[in-house]
C-alpha cells in the first residue's frame, strides 16, 4: 500500500513523460534553393565562356583578313645645339628631332588622338610637350618634328655628374626620347578601341655648335610597346 502511494506521489511529482515535438519536414525545399543557385552559376559561366570565345574568334578573323603590322618609328635627323649643365645643376638644352611614323598596313588607318613627346637624361625628365594630333592613312609615312628648348633643374649625384663630364669630353650625349600615344585604328568605317602604346628612342646625339643638324647622327630605330 505504501508502495502504491509512493508511486502515485512520484507520478504526481514528476508528471507524465512529454513526447518531443514533431519536426515539420518539407522535402525538396532546400534542394530547390541550391538548384536555383546552381542554375544561375552555370548560366553566368556559360555566358562568360560564350563572350570570350566570340571575342577571340572576332580577333582571329580580323587578324586573318587584315594582317595588321605594327607602326614603325625612326629618328631620322637630330640637331643638338646646346646641352650645358651649370654650376647649380640647371640643364640648358636646345634639341630638334625629325621622327618618322610609318603605317605599313594596306587596309588600316591610324588616328593619333594624343602624342606626348618627352626627353630624358640619366632617367630624369627634363622636357615634355604635346604634338598635333592627326590621321594617318594606309601605307603612309608621317614626320613628327618636336623642338625641345629651355632650362631644367636636374638632381644629379656624383656618378651622374661623372657621366655627364665624360659625355661632354666625347661630344656625344645619351638622351632618351619617349612618345606616349593614344591611338585608334580604322578599318573601313569601323574604329577600334583605344590603345596607349609607348615609343622609346635611345639616342646618341653629337653636339653641334653650328646650329645645323650634325652629320655624326645616325638614324635610330625606336622600340614600341603596346
Amino acid at each position: 500500500m505504501s508502495s502504491d502511494k509512493q508511486a502515485q506521489l512520484n507520478g504526481a511529482y514528476y508528471g507524465p513523460s512529454v513526447p518531443p515535438p514533431r519536426q515539420s519536414y518539407h522535402p525538396g525545399r532546400r534542394g530547390r534553393g541550391c538548384g536555383c543557385c546552381g542554375c544561375l552559376f552555370r548560366f553566368l559561366l556559360g555566358l562568360i565562356v560564350s563572350v570570350v570565345v566570340t571575342l577571340g574568334l572576332a580577333i582571329l578573323i580580323f587578324w586573318l583578313i587584315f594582317r595588321p603590322n605594327n607602326i614603325k618609328f625612326h629618328v631620322t635627323d637630330a640637331s643638338l645645339t646646346k646641352f650645358n649643365l651649370t654650376a647649380t645643376n640647371n640643364l640648358q638644352y636646345n634639341l630638334t628631332l625629325n621622327i618618322t611614323a610609318r603605317n605599313p598596313n594596306k587596309k588600316i588607318g591610324v588616328y593619333y588622338e594624343r602624342i606626348s613627346a618627352t626627353a630624358y637624361y640619366e632617367d630624369q625628365r627634363f622636357v615634355s610637350m604635346d604634338l598635333e594630333k592627326f590621321y594617318q592613312g594606309h601605307k603612309n609615312t608621317s614626320v613628327l618634328s618636336p623642338v625641345f628648348k629651355g632650362e631644367k633643374l636636374l638632381v644629379l649625384g656624383a656618378n651622374e655628374l661623372s657621366e655627364f663630364n665624360a659625355e661632354k669630353n666625347a661630344g656625344v650625349y645619351n638622351i632618351d626620347v619617349k612618345l606616349y600615344l593614344r591611338i585608334k585604328f580604322k578599318v573601313g568605317k569601323i574604329k577600334t578601341w583605344r590603345f596607349k602604346p609607348k615609343v622609346k628612342c635611345e639616342l646618341k646625339l653629337p653636339l653641334s655648335a653650328s646650329g645645323t643638324s650634325s652629320g655624326g647622327f645616325e638614324t635610330t630605330k625606336c622600340d614600341i610597346d603596346y
